[in-house]
């Protein structure tokens, strides 16, 4: 008699986050209903979406659970993730595979670029995971990325949201050398959730990635990103603000800190609409071309617009 012994079924996935697997439950307080959005099903999502799988690609928008993409993806606007779907670092907030990823995909920036010319955009926005594990982070293939696009879709503008490349010497050097036309690095939060929230970062050494990019080359406008919800006070906030524009970053976007799963940091408190827009008037009076603060803003949501209110800004300022 043979004995079958079903391998495939019996073994186990592995988990997404298999080092939050066994931390307790973190719970988060209900979701105010200014916080929620209707599930995507239009037709333009559906375009966007086969768009995305026929040229084999990963976006932020589906691995960190975006709640902008049912509008987003109707537009067609979508933000692709280079260097695959698995994160070295395993930040507290993060929806994002973790991991040890596998060998980069010599084709994937021509796919990028294949993919941005039939979206038919205007402005692209490419990310990334961390790739630790690489001797320069991953810079080179964002340079290759970039290329790959003004080549294939000369007119579209390029922004690139971009890991902290710690420890990577000459790394950013390489990305700046490509020219995109804004070079994004998210906070994330501020200093004093570090620690708990992303600690595999350092704070300091982001603030100088994003003032080295303005000393190399000033033409390009720097942007950055936090979350708040996530039990950092106001006046931490605003020392946020203070520490980017002394690094001369033009763009700064505030959302809410959403809960991907239990095993993630919990929402500490539903920002309200208005503290959001105190937020932003604040921020304005301190410097910066272009402020996004609202409960469901994000670095890429609108960034095609944004980019042109970007470039007007720095237009009237010079005249």
């Amino acid at each position: 008699m043979a004995v079958i012994i079903d391998t495939v079924s019996m073994t186990p996935l592995r988990p997404r986050h298999p080092e939050k697997a066994n931390r307790p439950d973190a719970l988060s307080p209900p979701k105010p209903d200014w916080i929620r959005v209707r599930a995507p099903t239009t037709r333009g999502y559906a375009d966007t979406r086969n768009i995305v799988k026929e040229n084999g690609l990963v976006t932020v928008c589906e691995e960190a659970g975006c709640p902008n993409i049912g509008e987003c993806w109707d537009k067609k606007h979508a933000t692709f993730m280079i260097m695959g779907d698995t994160c070295t670092r395993a930040c507290a907030f993060c929806n994002v595979k973790t991991g040890l990823p596998g060998v980069l995909d010599a084709l994937e920036p021509e796919h990028v670029a294949e993919a941005t010319f039939k979206l038919g955009l205007s402005h692209i926005v490419v990310t990334s995971v961390d790739r630790d594990d690489l001797d320069d982070g991953g810079a080179e293939h964002f340079a290759k990325t970039v290329r790959a696009i003004r080549s294939r879709c000369p007119a579209t503008t390029i922004e690139l949201l971009t890991p902290d490349f710690l420890r990577k010497d000459g790394a950013l050097e390489v990305v700046v050398a490509a020219k995109p036309d804004v070079f994004n690095h998210n906070l994330e939060t501020v200093p004093s959730r570090y620690l708990s929230v992303r600690p595999g970062a350092r704070y300091f050494h982001s603030i100088r990635l994003l003032q080295r990019v303005k000393e190399i080359d000033p033409t390009i406008f720097t942007k950055s990103g936090i979350m708040v919800g996530l039990g950092e006070e106001r006046h931490e906030v605003l020392q946020v603000m203070d520490d980017l524009r002394s690094a001369e970053v033009d763009f700064l976007t505030i959302g809410q800190y959403l809960q991907p799963t239990r095993k993630h940091h919990a929402v500490m408190r539903y920002v309200p609409p208005d503290e959001f827009s105190s937020l932003e008037k604040v921020a304005y009076t301190k410097g910066f071309l272009m402020v996004s603060a609202s409960p469901l803003t994000r670095s890429s949501h609108h960034a095609g617009d944004d980019f042109a209110k970007l470039q007007a800004a720095r237009a009237a300022l010079a005249s």
